[in-house]
């Protein structure tokens, strides 16, 4: 990615295609930039599935949500990373990006990690790993079910 001022302050930058390098916007769209994560589950402070982290603004915009979804280990898969997978791309089409993402996104998401929590099992961990490799290996089966903001 390449540097710019807003971005290294926490801005919101969603569906901004001019920061990813040839090889950065590649890597982002086969997922390949979520492998180093392996490292995190290996030392234990991951989860191969379970919700997603988030940053802290986000967290506390809705704190009581949060509480219960931060009772387990983040993951690098969930469903809502499966269903949103091209989040940057819904984003990019809304109008205020930011403003979609937490009274729209953020709670459809929420809502899945909390279905997560509330019904994780060995079996239903299996079937996200298998969906998720089956959403990378055939995107378009997967994108966001949302046409636009």
């Amino acid at each position: 990615m390449t540097l710019e001022q807003e971005s290294s302050s926490g801005s919101f930058d969603a569906g901004n295609k001019s920061r990813p390098t040839r090889i950065g916007f590649f890597l982002r769209k086969t997922k390949l930039d979520e492998l180093p994560q392996l490292w995190n589950v290996l030392i234990g402070d991951m989860s191969i599935v379970g919700p997603r982290p988030e940053v802290r603004k986000w967290v506390e915009a809705y704190p009581e949500r949060w509480a219960e979804v931060l009772r387990v280990k983040p993951g690098i898969t969930d469903p809502a990373s499966i269903y949103y997978r091209n989040e940057e791309e819904l984003l990019a089409k809304t109008y205020e990006p930011e403003a979609y993402y937490r009274d729209h996104i953020l709670p459809h998401k929420l809502d899945l990690y909390e279905e997560y929590v509330r019904t994780r099992s060995l079996l239903g961990d299996i079937y996200l790993i298998l969906k998720t490799i089956i959403s990378i290996l055939f995107p378009k089966w997967y994108s966001c079910h949302q046409d636009s903001a």
